[in-house]
């Protein structure tokens, strides 16, 4: 009879310990569910020529905001938790090693990470190689900043958008800001990268020039390969036939190296130097910079951005954390992952609060406007996977007071001047001499 009392209650201990494991098990479960994170794969450079003043600068840029979304520090309508509550999480990856490698990291990020959208990419040559291969895996990805307008003028996506506009902006604007200051252009050299991005930002200023300055000679076309780093050669044949402006959209490491080289040997005295992509390079050059050199930033950034609240709390944000005053590679990133909280909020909402498919993410930042520290961004090419936005141009001169370099003499250029319409092409919207432009200074 004890026996079967201490059974009974040992069954009924059991039980009871099975009862309570079940439901610790449900608490788990539903811990789980409530825990559940958005998972996002930065890519940028982190190594190379290109890492100091444009890769890092970037990620610090994502580190820094995706920290502030994480907390719901960020101004309204970004004020929401993570992604509408949901927690971030990062994957950052180098993209130095060429576009072979970046394919297969793109597609590590997919299978092995299991990141939920990719956003980066600054080389133009990466970029033409991970478009399709996210396109073929039917994944999410966005690319922040390489400037080929190849990728959705050559190409149709339905998984793959930019969210910065491409190089024909920059070059367009640069021609017309010449003309607005009455900067005298009779003549024109240009040295650019041997390669996607430095090939056809020479096309869009050539073509430029002829329609805005129908009379200028073009002269010397130095390619120098990307990465090159030493340009005495080049350098000697744009001194040995100088011309009235001097084009280049050399960037990162280059950019700093040509400045570096040219500036003693007196370049940027005998030439008017157009920089398209130079803003970057001016907090690690300081009072190296030379004075008067007209550059752009591919956007309204760094110096040249919009007064606004919510680019004032950016300038902070970023000034604060890193001790250095924000410029076009942290700019673009943040208008990037601005685009993608809208763009995954505005799917969950449709999604009865749960996570988005990559369809859905698409379907959500497709044709969508969103305001970003440099402005308002517009999905408004390439079917609604390719952003327009404003621009600004203005003159490099250093501060020794405030121990940087400043811009004056900003001219700011609406979205709609600089970039083709829907219907065209930029290279025949600027061969017919940009008709559609609206708001031209």
């Amino acid at each position: 009879m004890a026996n079967r009392i201490v059974m009974k209650s040992m069954r009924r201990h059991g039980a009871a310990l099975r009862m309570l494991a079940a439901a610790a098990a449900l608490c788990a479960a539903g811990g789980a569910q409530a825990q559940e994170t958005f998972k996002v794969g930065i890519v940028s450079f982190l190594s190379g020529q290109a890492a100091e003043s444009f890769g890092i600068p970037a990620v610090n840029g994502a580190k820094v905001l995706l920290d502030a979304f994480n907390k719901g520090a960020a101004p309204a309508p970004y004020n929401k938790v993570g992604f509408g509550g949901m927690k971030l999480e990062f994957v950052y990856v180098d993209e130095a090693g060429g576009a072979t490698k970046q394919v297969q990291e793109l597609r590590n990020l997919y299978d092995r990470e299991k990141v939920d959208a990719v956003l980066g990419y600054v080389g133009s040559g990466d970029c033409l190689a991970v478009a399709p291969a996210a396109e073929e895996m039917k994944k999410f990805l966005i690319l922040y900043d390489c400037g080929t307008p190849r990728i959705f003028e050559d190409g149709k996506y339905s998984y793959v958008f930019r969210t910065a506009s491409h190089a024909a902006m920059d070059n367009v604007a640069l021609t017309r800001y010449l003309k607005a200051k009455g900067i005298k252009a009779d003549s024109f050299n240009m040295i650019n990268q041997d390669y996607a991005w430095g090939q056809d930002s020479k096309k869009d200023f050539t073509w430029s020039m002829e329609k805005i300055f129908p009379n200028a000679k073009p002269g010397e076309d130095q390619l120098p390969k990307f990465g090159a780093g030493q340009y005495g050669t080049e350098i000697s044949a744009l001194m040995g036939k100088p011309a009235d402006v001097t084009h280049s959209s050399l960037w990162g490491g280059d950019l700093q190296a040509f400045i570096l080289q040219a500036g003693p040997r007196g370049l940027f005295k005998r030439t008017q130097m157009l920089l398209s992509a130079g803003d970057h390079v001016l907090p690690g050059l300081g009072a190296k910079m030379p004075d008067g050199v007209i550059l752009g930033a591919r956007g309204a950034y760094g110096h040249m951005s919009p007064k606004s609240a919510l680019n004032d709390w950016w300038w902070d944000l970023y000034s604060k954390a890193y001790n250095v005053y924000p410029v076009q590679a942290p700019y673009r990133m943040v208008q990037s992952l601005l685009g993608l909280k809208l763009a995954a909020e505005k799917a969950m909402a449709a999604n009865g609060g749960k996570k988005p498919s990559h369809e859905q993410l698409a379907a959500a930042l497709r044709g969508s406007e969103w305001e970003s520290p440099a402005g308002r961004i517009k999905m408004a090419l390439g079917g609604g996977h390719q952003a327009i936005q404003d621009t600004a141009i203005g003159k490099t001169r250093y501060d020794a007071a405030k121990k940087m370099v400043m811009i004056d003499d900003i001219v700011r250029f609406p979205a709609e001047c600089v970039n083709p319409p829907a219907d065209m092409k930029a290279e025949a919207w600027i061969k017919a001499g940009f008709p559609g432009a609206k708001g031209c200074p």
